[in-house]
């Protein structure tokens, strides 16, 4: 598999990194969960700026980037928006969510956007092409609350995410039954296996997919996401605990 290298991150190598996210509304919430998640020692950091009180004013998200990425040091940062379609908590346009991504492109603080598949080929291509030029990756993302697609479907929207640009594409899906989480793993394996154009992420939510978030050494995701207090989505387990785990495996795969 070839890897994407993030400051001294290298993704797709080993055991797959830990992204712990960011889930406050407010300063001071953020700050708490800051100081948790640099003491768990968190592989990449992702901040949910939709769930941000002030998340309209770009003077206000450009401040909390630039405390962001003093206290995390070389600490990678993910900055994603996610839309009331896949999950989120905030309304936006079009317009509205390509501003706010180019923004925190230009402001230099965060070395991974995330962009949704289904906001528009052409709206995915420019801000790939736009984060480029500026030296960030970019995370192409799909997420589905309410089912888990076939695994033909799967693996056709990962390539579809490899065609527009994505450094990394993210698919993470509802299983309705425990058939579900072997289709999400068996779309990961298999497109990992035989095309493995860039590292990918890909979880199964919910109680019945938490294995898929501690199994990626074997089946090819390079991401998993743990909570550090508040989760961000179903089915996320503690930071500390997937550390422990995802060693455990590691040493036992060799």
């Amino acid at each position: 598999m070839s890897v994407t290298i993030v400051r001294d991150l290298i993704i797709g190598q080993g055991t797959p990194k830990i992204c712990v996210p960011i889930v406050g509304s407010t300063k001071q919430q953020i700050q708490r969960e800051i100081g948790s998640i640099i003491e768990a020692k968190a592989d990449l950091v992702e901040w949910r700026v939709d769930l941000y009180e002030h998340v309209a004013s770009l003077e206000n998200v450009q401040q909390m980037l630039s405390w962001m990425k003093e206290q995390l040091g070389n600490c990678p940062l993910v900055f994603t928006f996610r839309t009331v379609d896949e999950g989120g908590t905030t309304p936006i346009n079009r317009d509205e969510y390509v501003g706010l991504l180019r923004c925190a492109v230009q402001s230099h603080m965060v070395d991974l956007v995330d962009v949704e598949l289904f906001v528009g080929d052409e709206t995915v291509k420019s801000i790939i092409e736009f984060a480029h030029e500026h030296g960030v990756k970019v995370i192409v993302s799909n997420h589905d609350f309410e089912k888990t697609p076939s695994k033909d479907e799967l693996i056709s929207r990962i390539r579809k995410m490899w065609q527009l640009g994505a450094d990394l594409p993210k698919v993470a899906v509802m299983p309705q039954c425990r058939e579900d989480v072997l289709t999400l793993l068996s779309a990961t394996e298999s497109v990992t296996r035989e095309e493995a154009k860039s590292p990918i992420i890909s979880m199964s939510m919910g109680r019945d997919g938490m294995i898929s978030r501690l199994c990626g050494e074997f089946f090819g995701s390079s991401i998993t996401f743990a909570s550090s207090g508040k989760t961000s989505a179903p089915g996320q387990m503690d930071v500390s605990d997937v550390q422990t785990i995802l060693s455990i495996i590691h040493e036992y795969k060799k």
